[in-house]
């Protein structure tokens, strides 16, 4: 079950803002835990299916070693240049792997909607390319918070 946002309510996205953020931006900055407990952030490129953001991840990153070790994680997607501008989600759960590691194209029914997504949104091609260096993770959030500084009254 997602954790309701408690503070910021009149700035919080509605579902369908929300959705609609997610599924137009292309780049998140994912949050994984050090084996010193420090947190390590790196951007990567994602697709949101309405439930889960999808992750596709080097195998041989640091981000994914540390998924490995430990599977917490929180994503953050946002835009804006200006205060007034400023909008973003930030979502945090467990990283769960899918498929095959790196991902070579193997039958998996479950990657079938998302890597049409990404296909699409990041390479404008209607198969997924796989370069036997990626693989997928999935978060399905325990916790979503959002924010859209353009809901603030003018000031």
């Amino acid at each position: 079950m997602t954790a309701t946002q408690r503070r910021g309510r009149r700035i919080m996205m509605s579902t369908g803002e929300r959705d609609a953020f997610l599924t137009e931006q292309r780049t998140c900055r994912v949050a994984t835990v050090s084996p010193d407990g420090r947190p390590h952030v790196s951007a990567l490129w994602f697709v949101w299916d309405g439930t889960s953001l999808w992750l596709y991840s080097l195998t041989r990153s640091r981000r994914w070693a540390e998924l490995r070790r430990d599977p917490r994680i929180a994503v953050v997607v946002d835009d804006g240049e200006e205060y007034g501008e400023l909008r973003g989600v930030e979502l945090s759960g467990t990283a769960v792997f899918v498929g095959e590691a790196p991902r070579t194209g193997e039958d998996c029914p479950e990657l079938t909607l998302p890597e049409a997504l990404f296909a699409a949104k990041n390479f404008q091609v209607a198969a997924m390319p796989h370069d036997g260096r990626h693989a997928w993770l999935r978060l399905t959030p325990d916790a979503i918070a959002s924010w859209d500084f353009r809901k603030l009254p003018a000031g």
